[in-house]
């Protein structure tokens, strides 16, 4: 076995990894909870953001900004299609492709579900707000991302 030169670097690193990891899972739990009365995941929310902020307009779109595979993103998509909060159809341009939108409930509901998240992300990063968010943010961004 061999040890990381560098086991204290090292070491330091591990926690923020896994601190990072435990912070996504409570506030998934935390987002959960507060979209129960909704009836909405929040692995729904996250298609219904990506699709209202322009990041995804199709299945394949959604996989990819959410790190889905086809087959879990296609099962989230019929759940949230029986809840009448989006539609799929076929593009023209490339049959392929499938283009995903918010049915007109969707567009409806999805302000209100903005405001509940913003409200708690609130909360949730009170203290943090006092340091740097924008410093982490873009580090994250940088580091992380792309």
């Amino acid at each position: 076995m061999t040890i990381p030169t560098d086991l204290f670097q090292y070491q330091r690193q591990a926690q923020v990894a896994r601190l990072l990891a435990r912070t996504h899972n409570k506030l998934v739990e935390i987002l959960d909870k507060e979209l129960l009365p909704f009836d909405i995941s929040s692995a729904q929310y996250s298609v219904m953001s990506a699709l209202v902020s322009g990041r995804a307009h199709s299945a394949a779109q959604i996989c990819q900004e959410l790190s889905y595979n086809s087959g879990a993103m296609t099962r989230m998509l019929d759940r949230m299609e029986s809840k009448n909060l989006l539609r799929r159809q076929r593009s023209l341009e490339d049959r392929r492709t499938i283009l995903v939108e918010l049915t007109p409930y969707g567009q409806q509901l999805y302000p209100q579900l903005l405001d509940l998240t913003s409200k708690m992300l609130k909360r949730f990063f009170a203290r943090f707000e006092q340091q740097d968010p924008d410093g982490l943010s873009a580090y994250l961004r940088n580091t992380v991302i792309d």
